[in-house]
């Protein structure tokens, strides 16, 4: 009988060991990902490796890191937002506006306009994305509207005040007047800092402070206890509604952000920009190792995930793939993180069971 119990311990010990690799081997994913994906496109495109191309990337990913961080924050909390892509084309047309024409006052009576410099123009849209979000918690929290289906209104309602913006029209030669102070508006999205652009320090900064709030702090401490047990928080004191309302407030500041960033790049401003930016950001998220259901997620992991999507899209351009076999990878791509998690949290569970029999 010893011999037996002997070989049994033995038997258990190595199973555990086997379960503990694999667990380790799926919390790495992300990461391992994205070496994968790294070294194929070294390998199989031309010219993937030259500093230009980094650079591009680089400024690719820092646009879908800042928005699949405010997303990260919205599904942990239990919700989705899909109308980050709509904000970022709104916000992109306010400021393209506000750089051209300023606000005038000829509606009152008044025979001038109101011209801003790039602070100013900066914080007006950000204030404009943030009441987005507002709104969007608002129509959750108080409305006790599904969040799918709130986000998917506000981002119609997005969209089609960008395109009355313009009458569907670009706003063209942002390049700012410099008797205003405006002319400084395109080092937002084509300056740089230390040879790396100014975006990429803009998603650092906002992606260390997400993870100081996240895990430094008792307001993410309440983030995550939202989305794991909403019953359970508002049990335990947590002002529920406020959580909610912050995090869709801040997905839409990271939305403004994108949109400042784009229509400073490109000088310009159209009513389409951010079109399925959404569906990046999720899958940024999600492949970083945040779960659909709410209560787990990782800012790291976020950025990992946008790094992995940015690579691919990139180098699948280069490699000259078509852009609709590029949409059926990254669905591919989404399912299959998704699915992963799912034995990860499955493995996890065992442990937990096996633990407590032991």
């Amino acid at each position: 009988m010893s011999s037996i119990d002997a070989a049994g311990n033995i038997k258990t010990v190595a199973g555990g060991r086997k379960t503990s690799a694999l667990l380790l081997l799926l919390h790495m994913r992300t990461f391992v990902a994205l070496i994968l994906v790294f070294a194929f496109f070294a390998i199989a495109a031309p010219n993937f490796l030259t500093a230009a191309n980094m650079l591009i990337i680089s400024k690719h990913v820092a646009l879908n890191a800042l928005l699949a961080i405010g997303m990260t924050f919205v599904i942990i909390a239990g919700g989705i937002d899909l109308s980050v892509g709509s904000i970022v084309g709104l916000c992109a047309m306010v400021a393209g506006y506000l750089v051209l024409y300023g606000i005038d006052l000829g509606f009152l009576g008044i025979g001038y306009s109101i011209q801003f410099d790039t602070i100013e123009i900066c914080l007006i849209v950000l204030v404009a994305g943030v009441l987005i979000g507002w709104i969007n918690g608002l129509l959750i929290t108080k409305l006790n509207v599904a969040p799918f289906i709130a986000t998917l209104g506000t981002l119609y309602v997005a969209r089609g005040a960008a395109l009355l913006f313009s009458d569907g029209r670009t706003f063209p030669n942002l390049a700012g007047n410099p008797e205003y102070g405006s002319d400084t508006f395109r080092v937002i999205g084509s300056g740089t800092f230390f040879n790396l652009p100014v975006s990429v320090w803009i998603m650092v900064f906002v992606a260390l402070a997400a993870a100081y709030l996240a895990s430094r702090t008792p307001l993410g401490r309440h983030i995550y206890a939202v989305g794991g047990n909403e019953r359970g928080a508002a049990l335990s004191g947590v002002n529920v509604d406020r959580i909610k309302l912050f995090v869709y407030m801040f997905s839409g500041l990271c939305a403004a952000l994108v949109g400042l960033i784009i229509s400073s790049q490109l000088q310009a401003s159209h009513p389409a920009t951010g079109e399925t930016f959404e569906l990046n950001a999720i899958a940024a998220a999600v492949l970083g190792g945040t779960s659909m259901s709410g209560g787990r997620g990782r800012i790291g992991g976020t950025i990992v995930g946008a790094f992995v999507i940015g690579i691919l899209a990139d180098g699948l351009i280069m490699m000259g793939v078509s852009s609709f076999w590029q949409t059926v990878i990254k669905g591919l791509v989404i399912i299959a993180a998704v699915v992963v998690d799912q034995i990860q949290q499955k493995l996890q569970a065992r442990v937990v069971l096996q633990q407590n029999l032991n």
